[in-house]
C-alpha cells in the first residue's frame, strides 16, 4: 500500500491533522504540540484513530504511545479502529494482526486508570500503599456519612448538607484547585456558613482514607498531580511516552491540565482534541479555559488545525448553530459546514403553555413515526430533568413508550456492593468501610459489633487469618466460620483469581436470599459481576476498572418488560452529548429554562448555558424543532386554578438567531375541536387604523 494511503478517506484538514508532524529518518515523529478543534459532528474519534494509526505506520512503539479519554468504552474504541487502520495500511506479514496490535496500545485509557496504574507503579516513592483500595462514589459519600455522624454534624439544629452534598463540595474543590470558600459561593452558595464546620470533616475524612489505605476518584488525580510536581519523578514518567494523545480535552479540570503540562513541559507530541463550543460540564469542576489557553501554554505557541465540515446535520440546522455561537465572546471561530447540503428549516414552535408543548410533541412523533421514522430515531431533550414531567404524562396516556436517560448505576444496588465489599476486604484487610459491609451481613451483627470486630482485628495486625482468634457475637457465631474460612483463602497470596468471585458468590448467598426481596430477579446482577471477572487479569484490577467505569444498571433496577420494538428518547441535554437523532425536540426554550435561571447574572454561566444550547441543536440531522411555551402555571394551587407566568423569550434568540427559524404555531383547541391555525401574516392591519385616528 502506497505511502498516505491510510489517510485517503481523510478531507484536508483531517489529513493535516492526523499526519501532523515529520516522520524521523530511522523511526517515529518528530511533532510539537497540536490543538484539534473539532466542531460537532466533524469526524474527531475518526482524525485521532487515525493520527493514532499514522504514528505506528510509522514505527512509534505503540507501547510509548499514551492516550486518555473520559470513558473505558471511548479507549477501547479508539484501540480497535487505530490498530484496524494501521493493520490495513501495513498489509500482511508486515505487522501483527489488528486485535494483536490494539492490545498493545496498553496505555489507553480514562485519566483515572491511567492515574491508578500509575500511582501503584510509583507507591513507595510516595509512601502509599501498593494494595490501596479505590473507592466508588457511593463508598466515598458513605465514608463521609460516618465521618458525619462521628463529628456529631448530623444533629446540627441548622440543615447540614447530605454525604452527597459533601463529596461534591469536596470534589469541586481538590478538582479546580481553588479555595472551599471559592467553591461554596460559587457552587454552593446555601453551604457557605459551614466553610469552617466543613473544612475539619474534609480532614478527617483525608485522614480516615490515609489511616485505612483508601482513595477515591479525586484521590487518584491529586496523587498524580502531586506526584508530577516532583522534577525527577515527572522526568521519569514524561519520559515513558513520545506522544501523548487526549480526547474530549474541552471537558478537562484544572488538575488534569496541569498533570498533562507536566507530562509534556515544552509539548512534544501532545496531541488535544475538542470543541470549546461544547465544554458544558463546569458544575463537575471542567474549565474552558483549558482548551482556549492551551496554544499558549508552550513555546513556541501550539498548532491549531480546525475542523468544520460536520458529516451529521443538514445546513439549515448548522446555520442556526453557527448563528447561536457566533455571538459568544471568546471562542475558536468556525463555521460548520454540511457535507449532506440542504434541508428543512428549523421550526420555533410557539405553544400556549407546558400542556400544548406536551400535545404538539406527542403529535410530531406519531406523525413522523408513520413516515418511516423510527421513534428511537427521535429525541426529545431538555435543560433539567423536571422540564419533560409533563410530556411523559401525555406519552403514556398516548401509549408512547419511552427511555429516560439517569437513574442509578449498577455499582449502587445494595446486593453488587455487598459481593464486592468481600472482595475489597480480602483485597484490602485495612478498608474498613468494606469490612463494616460485610460483617453486618451476618445475623445478629450490627453496626456496633461490627466496629469492636475490626478494631480488635487491626490490634492483631489487620491479617484476615487473625479473625479465627477472635470471637464473634452470639448471634453470629454460626455463620462465623465460613465467613472466615473464605475471607482467609481470598487473602492468601497464591489464591488464584479465576473463581474468586464464584467462591464469595456461594458464600454469599443464602445471605443474598434472606436481605433482599426478589432475589431471583437481583440474582442476575451477580451472575453479570461473575462474567465481568473473567474480562480481568487480576483482582486489583477487577475492582478498580469497576469503581472508576462501572457498567449500566442491570436487573435491580428493571422494570416491566419493553413489549414494544420501538421507544422515544428523552434526555437532558448533558446527557445528550456525544448522541444524534434524525429529528430533535428541544423543550422550553424560554429565559429562566433555557438559559437557566441559575445562571442569571453571571457571565461565564451564561456562556456556558449557550454552548449547552448549541450542543442542544448540533444533535438533529435532519429536523429540528424548538418549543417556548407562553405561560407556566404556578404550583400550590388547585387544580382548576389560573395563575400563571408568563415565559420570556430566550435571550438566545436573538434577531440574527431568529432569521434561521422558521416561527410557527399550532392549531388552538376550543372545546375539542381544532380551529384553523393562526397564521404568521395579519389578516387585518389594526395598527394602521389606530395610527389613522391621531
Amino acid at each position: 500500500m502506497s505511502a498516505g494511503s491510510h489517510l485517503k478517506r481523510l478531507n484536508e484538514p483531517q489529513r493535516r491533522a492526523a499526519a501532523y508532524g515529520r516522520p524521523l529518518p530511522g523511526r517515529g515523529v518528530h511533532a510539537g504540540p497540536l490543538l484539534i478543534v473539532a466542531g460537532a459532528g466533524t469526524g474527531k474519534t475518526n482524525t485521532l484513530a487515525h493520527r493514532v494509526a499514522h504514528l505506528l505506520i510509522h514505527g512509534v512503539d505503540p507501547a510509548r504511545i499514551l492516550m486518555l479519554t473520559f470513558t473505558r468504552r471511548a479507549a477501547a474504541e479508539m484501540r480497535r479502529r487505530a490498530a484496524d487502520i494501521a493493520a490495513g495500511a501495513l498489509g500482511p506479514g508486515r505487522a501483527p494482526g489488528g486485535a494483536a496490535l490494539g492490545q498493545r496500545l496498553a496505555w489507553a485509557g480514562t485519566f483515572h486508570s491511567i492515574a491508578n496504574r500509575l500511582l501503584r507503579h510509583h507507591a513507595t516513592a510516595l509512601r502509599l500503599d501498593p494494595q490501596f483500595t479505590v473507592l466508588d462514589r457511593g463508598d466515598a459519600a458513605d465514608v463521609l456519612d460516618a465521618l458525619r455522624t462521628e463529628l456529631g454534624l448530623a444533629q446540627k439544629e441548622q440543615r447540614f448538607p447530605r454525604k452527597d452534598t459533601c463529596l461534591q463540595i469536596y470534589s469541586h474543590r481538590v478538582n479546580t484547585r481553588g479555595a472551599l470558600r471559592a467553591t461554596l459561593e460559587g457552587q454552593f452558595p446555601w453551604c457557605a456558613h459551614w466553610e469552617e464546620t466543613l473544612t475539619g470533616l474534609y480532614r478527617a475524612y483525608v485522614e480516615r482514607k490515609q489511616r485505612e489505605s483508601l482513595l477515591d476518584y479525586d484521590d487518584l488525580l491529586l496523587y498524580w498531580h502531586v506526584m508530577m510536581s516532583d522534577a525527577r519523578l515527572a522526568a521519569r514518567i514524561g519520559a515513558q511516552f513520545d506522544h501523548v494523545l487526549v480526547d474530549e480535552y474541552q471537558d478537562t479540570n484544572t488538575l488534569q491540565a496541569d498533570i498533562l503540562h507536566a507530562l509534556k513541559p515544552d509539548g512534544a507530541g501532545m496531541v488535544v482534541v475538542g470543541d470549546d463550543a461544547q465544554s458544558i460540564y463546569s458544575f463537575r469542576a471542567a474549565s474552558v479555559e483549558n482548551i482556549l489557553g492551551f496554544p499558549d501554554r508552550f513555546t513556541p505557541r501550539a498548532e491549531v488545525i480546525t475542523l468544520a465540515q460536520n458529516y451529521r446535520s443538514t445546513q439549515p440546522i448548522l446555520d442556526l448553530a453557527n448563528a447561536v455561537m457566533a455571538e459568544a465572546p471568546r471562542q475558536y471561530r468556525k463555521d460548520l459546514h454540511a457535507e449532506r447540503g440542504s434541508g428543512a428549516r428549523p421550526r420555533l414552535v410557539t405553544v400556549a403553555d407546558l400542556r400544548q408543548q406536551a400535545e404538539c410533541v406527542c403529535d410530531e412523533v406519531l406523525r413522523r413515526r408513520e413516515a418511516n421514522v423510527p421513534l428511537r430515531r427521535q429525541g426529545v431533550l431538555f435543560r433539567s430533568s423536571s422540564h419533560s414531567d409533563v410530556l411523559e404524562i401525555e406519552l403514556a396516556r398516548r401509549g408512547i413508550p419511552f427511555v429516560k436517560y439517569g437513574g442509578l448505576r449498577f455499582l449502587d444496588a445494595g446486593h453488587v456492593k455487598d459481593l464486592l465489599a468481600l472482595l475489597r476486604w480480602a483485597d484490602n484487610p485495612r478498608n474498613a468501610l468494606a469490612a463494616s459491609r460485610v460483617l453486618q451481613l451476618l445475623p445478629g451483627m450490627g453496626p456496633v459489633n461490627a466496629r469492636r470486630v475490626f478494631e480488635r482485628l487491626e490490634g492483631l495486625g489487620a491479617r484476615l487469618g487473625a479473625l479465627r482468634e477472635l470471637e464473634p457475637p452470639a448471634g453470629a457465631a454460626a455463620n462465623w466460620p465460613a465467613l472466615v474460612d473464605l475471607l482467609t483463602e481470598l487473602a492468601a497470596p497464591d489464591c488464584p483469581w479465576p473463581g474468586q468471585v464464584e467462591r464469595a458468590r456461594l458464600w454469599y448467598q443464602p445471605h443474598f436470599e434472606r436481605l433482599y426481596e426478589q432475589a431471583h430477579t437481583r440474582g442476575g446482577d451477580l451472575e453479570q459481576l461473575t462474567l465481568l471477572s473473567g474480562q480481568f487479569p487480576s483482582r486489583e484490577r477487577f475492582l478498580t476498572e469497576l469503581a472508576l467505569d462501572p457498567p449500566a444498571a442491570a436487573g435491580d433496577l428493571s422494570g416491566p418488560p419493553a413489549l414494544d420494538e420501538d421507544y422515544l428518547v428523552l434526555s437532558t441535554v448533558h446527557s445528550a452529548k456525544g448522541m444524534e437523532w434524525d429529528t430533535v425536540y428541544l423543550l422550553n426554550v424560554v429565559d429562566g429554562s433555557f438559559p437557566s435561571e441559575f445562571a442569571a447574572g453571571r457571565a461565564e454561566l451564561l456562556e456556558e448555558e449557550r454552548r449547552l444550547f448549541y450542543v442542544a441543536l448540533t444533535r438533529a440531522q435532519n429536523d429540528l424543532l424548538l418549543f417556548a411555551p407562553l405561560k407556566f402555571f404556578l404550583s400550590g394551587q388547585h387544580r382548576h386554578g389560573d395563575a400563571h407566568v408568563y415565559g420570556g423569550r430566550s435571550r438566545f434568540l436573538t434577531d440574527t438567531v431568529l432569521a434561521h427559524l422558521q416561527t410557527v404555531a399550532p392549531a388552538v383547541t376550543v372545546g375539542g375541536e381544532h380551529s384553523i391555525p393562526p397564521t404568521l401574516e395579519p389578516q387585518l392591519d389594526v395598527g394602521a387604523r389606530l395610527r389613522d385616528m391621531w
